[in-house]
């Protein structure tokens, strides 16, 4: 028997999404203070705000953010350049510009850079064809004049280098200090015979921190041993070598400086494949405090510098340029300064002896 055309199933109308409209009307506001609390284009008492937020959950309203782009000539996206996605020291100032950028209605696009200026650029270029409203640059290699050129066309924050140009603001600690404060800090041990583990010889912060190392030794009255520098490749690969050269130079040291965390980590891991007791046979100084050094055996001593700190700062700054700063106060970034743990004591008696002829 065939059913009638009554019995049979037709499919469901959709029902029609909630507008800004609707949601204006079930909190009592009007549809302009919808719009400047999704947009956060400017402050809305408390009270409205709560109201529309109850009613945006209530009618489960998606904003066009397309539309919503086309008209206002604004993606609500933030551009990221990092340099390697893997790098603690990188991803935690990605996570400082996530935390500062959660709900004020702009999302981060994060790129990777690899350290190659010609690829930093082809990722910017990338960037930009998204039409990003402000673009973050953590360290990497492109020159302060192409940093200036992109300014001229969004507002650009830079993490790890200082420059002023329109349009860029900068957030640097001071690496030289940095280098300075690691380095006396084995010489008020002690330490006389002290190794570097430089970073690569052609980034600015490296030199920075190499440079505080020479400059701790001169206010020490202290001479420098041209063979105890090594120049490593702020990786573990680079620590690993370095400490390799350094151990079969047969060099007497009794403490080493190491560029960065990651640095410190590769080496670390050769004196303890060796049986190197650290730091009762020798003394280890990283760079950065990243997150895991506070949690090895022992815990390391590092120079904190503060990049989740950095980049919730730079990300409240471009807020702050795109007139949608939130209400709380900017960021503080704290200066530099030295974290004294358990990788670090006075060299053993024999290595003094021999440190103080060799003085």
């Amino acid at each position: 028997m065939a059913s009638s055309p009554s019995s049979l199933s037709s499919p469901r109308a959709k029902p029609e999404a909630a507008t800004v409209q609707d949601v204006a009307r079930l909190a009592g506001v009007s549809p302009a203070t919808v719009s400047r609390i999704l947009t956060g284009a400017a402050r809305v008492a408390e009270d409205k705000r709560r109201a529309v937020e109850a009613a945006i959950q209530k009618l489960k309203f998606r904003p066009n953010l397309s539309a919503r782009g086309l008209r206002s000539g604004s993606t609500h996206t933030i551009g990221v350049l990092t340099q390697e996605l893997e790098s603690p020291y990188f991803a935690n100032a990605a996570k400082g510009v996530d935390q500062a950028l959660t709900g004020s209605g702009y999302a981060p696009i994060v790129v990777p850079g690899h350290w190659n200026p010609e690829e930093e650029i082809e990722r910017v270029a990338l960037l930009t064809a998204r039409k990003v409203d402000g673009l973050i640059v953590l360290g990497g290699r492109m020159s302060d004049a192409q940093i200036a050129e992109l300014a001229q066309q969004q507002p650009v924050a830079v993490i790890g280098r200082r420059m002023s140009a329109p349009g860029v603001i900068s957030f640097y600690q001071d690496q030289v200090e940095g280098g300075r404060l690691a380095t006396e800090h084995l010489i008020q041990l002690g330490h006389r015979r002290i190794a570097h583990i430089a970073g690569p010889a052609n980034q600015v912060d490296a030199q920075e921190r190499k440079e505080g190392f020479m400059l701790a030794h001169r206010q020490a009255g202290l001479s420098v041993d041209p063979a105890l520098i090594v120049e490593g490749d702020f990786m573990e690969g680079g620590g690993i070598t370095a400490m390799e050269t350094l151990l079969a130079s047969g060099h007497d040291f009794t403490a080493v400086f190491c560029a960065n965390d990651q640095s410190l980590w590769g080496a670390k891991l050769v004196l303890h494949r060796r049986g190197v007791q650290v730091p009762e046979a020798l003394s280890l100084v990283g760079f950065d405090d990243l997150s895991q050094s506070k949690y090895m055996t022992p815990p390391v001593t590092t120079v904190r510098q503060h990049t989740f700190a950095m980049g919730q700062a730079a990300a409240w700054a471009l807020l702050a340029d795109l007139g949608a700063a939130p209400e709380e106060p900017a960021p503080v970034v704290p200066a530099i300064r030295l974290e004294v743990r358990e990788t670090t004591t006075s060299p053993p008696a024999a290595s003094r002896a021999r440190s103080a002829r060799a003085r």
